[in-house]
């Protein structure tokens, strides 16, 4: 993380919000949280990071400030091959936020609730191994490393966008 980077944060004065999500004792599972707790060990001022094993409504009030919203999750789809960022919006059905969540409803209720919801995207890192288990697979590991490379790029280029 380049220090260039939490200056610039700190001047511009926007908070970004990691949630890496998922269960630390079902493998690859864990990426999300492995993934806040290494972003969270980088020490960038107005980045806040959290590890947790499920999204729930009480995040909304976190988020109605955040410039930006940035959802870590293990995917066990076969399509994803490799770190994907996607974009997202709050979700425009009529559906109800239960005890877990996606990231579209929380936003949607950070909306409903605030009158706002943050800029946010959600990165679906691969993972093959989903069985009680505390390690990760190879495929999970460089997807942590990938992935931790596109949130800072992320985080820059997001920064450096609204400066110029």
């Amino acid at each position: 993380m380049n220090c260039n980077l939490a200056v610039t944060l700190q001047t511009l004065n926007k908070c970004f919000v990691i949630i890496g999500y998922g269960n630390d004792l079902r493998s690859d599972d864990a990426i999300g949280p492995c993934v806040a707790k290494a972003v969270e060990a980088w020490g960038v001022p107005n980045v806040d990071s959290l590890a947790l094993q499920q999204l729930t409504p009480e995040l909304a009030d976190r988020l109605q400030d955040a410039y930006g919203a940035i959802f870590v999750d293990a995917s066990s789809s076969p399509e994803v091959k490799k770190v994907e960022v996607l974009a997202i919006e709050p979700i425009e059905s009529g559906k109800t936020m239960t005890h877990t969540s996606d990231p579209r409803s929380l936003l949607a209720l950070t909306k409903a609730l605030y009158g706002r919801y943050p800029h946010a995207w959600l990165v679906k890192v691969p993972a093959v191994n989903f069985e009680l288990g505390e390690s990760l697979s190879p495929i999970a590991q460089k997807g942590i490393d990938d992935a931790l490379e596109e949130i800072d790029y992320l985080l820059r280029s997001q920064t450096y966008a609204s400066h110029s």
